[in-house]
């Protein structure tokens, strides 16, 4: 189940490495103007949750532009789904801050090894935890080897997920039903329950919602109710939570551009998407992962019970 990898001594690095938080000396100008760019053309993936490595154009997920600070030195960060997408930014972005990373991801070798390749390149310790967070001895394994390797978790990301498509509340099959809570909450449940005991105070807890649990998707509709229960559990858990001194907060992004998106939507759609968030474009896991390195460190110890909304410009309110 776990794999480790160290890079070796002149190899080629691997794409877009800055290394040690450096990034690649672009001004926030000109990288905002890189992603107004946008767009991307026609294109379906048939296996879910998808994988980076098919994308045109690919996601810009490596944290180029990161201007890292030390905020998370020291502290060890167990994430699920954090080979590709918004998952794999965050890894490299907790990496860039000094953290080491425990890694879950269902089957995707080839994104969990190029995530991992950023992460030792920034001087951080990875393990690869390859299974389903829908079976909760497989969480219980995932924590049990994040701690003999690091001694310790400071911090809990729930971030995998999955979504299928139905024009009809009727389409949606029991097995969908099922399948699609099984990982996205029975999973958080599973990961976060497992967790707990090896949680200290300033420990932090980040669930990743959805803008679809405050505004609908009604083709989404069993995935934006995960995601509704994700957030009822963010605000319930960090009540619980508080006096030990534990943090629970959730970041619900909008459209994003992540292999989840090809892996669920016909070509045409996925040409379109993005178009109808107010700016005009979908998200890139780049310009996502700061909320969570914000929601991890210090500088949000006087939050707990919130959610973040990094959705393009959709107002949300509550």
């Amino acid at each position: 189940m776990t794999s480790a990898r160290k890079v070796q001594g002149g190899s080629e690095p691997p794409r877009s490495v800055a290394g040690n938080g450096s990034g690649n000396g672009k001004s926030s100008a000109s990288a905002a103007a890189h992603y107004d760019e946008g767009g991307q053309p026609p294109q379906h993936q048939d296996h879910q949750p998808g994988r980076e490595t098919e994308m045109s154009p690919p996601p810009r997920s490596f944290m180029e532009n990161y201007k890292a600070a030390g905020k998370l030195e020291g502290k060890t960060l167990l994430i699920s789904g954090g080979d590709s997408g918004i998952g794999r930014a965050v890894s490299i972005a907790f990496a860039k801050e000094g953290a080491d990373i425990a890694m879950i991801y269902l089957e995707e070798e080839e994104d969990a090894r190029e995530t991992e390749d950023h992460i030792l390149a920034e001087g951080q310790q990875c393990i690869r935890l390859c299974g389903d967070i829908a079976d909760p001895a497989f969480c219980k394994r995932c924590v049990e080897e994040t701690i003999e390797k690091f001694g310790k978790i400071d911090i809990l990301i729930n971030n995998a997920g999955e979504q299928h498509t139905a024009d009809a509340l009727e389409d949606i099959s029991p097995e969908q039903l099922q399948r699609t809570f099984a990982t996205n909450v029975f999973g958080a449940f599973y990961l976060t329950q497992a967790v707990l005991p090896h949680l200290k105070e300033n420990a932090s807890i980040i669930n990743t919602v959805s803008i679809t649990a405050y505004r609908g998707q009604p083709v989404l509709m069993d995935y934006a109710a995960t995601k509704g229960a994700l957030v009822a559990l963010t605000r319930s858990l960090s009540a619980n939570l508080v006096n030990k001194g534990i943090r629970v907060n959730g970041v619900a992004p909008g459209p994003v551009w992540t292999p989840l998106i090809p892996s669920s939507f016909d070509a045409d759609e996925v040409a379109e998407f993005g178009e109808s968030a107010p700016m005009g474009r979908a998200g890139q896991p780049d310009e996502i992962a700061p909320a969570y390195v914000f929601l991890a460190s210090s500088d949000s110890s006087y939050m707990t019970g919130q959610v973040l909304h990094p959705n393009g410009g959709t107002i949300i309110a509550g």
